[in-house]
């Protein structure tokens, strides 16, 4: 799949690694701004259980 990108992508070996970094940011982005904020409120990490009065150092 990658091969099939790095193929298609205009311009040599510099400008292709360019537009590859910028594609990577823009899903860095969008999973940063849309999916992981999307996706917090059904992820278990805030469902913690910790006991006051345990046996502990």
């Amino acid at each position: 799949m990658y091969g099939w990108i790095w193929r298609h992508l205009p311009g040599n070996s510099l400008v292709r690694a360019v537009i590859s970094l910028l594609l990577i940011l823009g899903v860095i982005y969008v999973l940063f701004q849309y999916v992981f904020p999307w996706a917090e409120p059904l992820l278990p990490f805030n469902d913690v259980t910790v006991n006051n009065g345990g046996a502990g150092g």
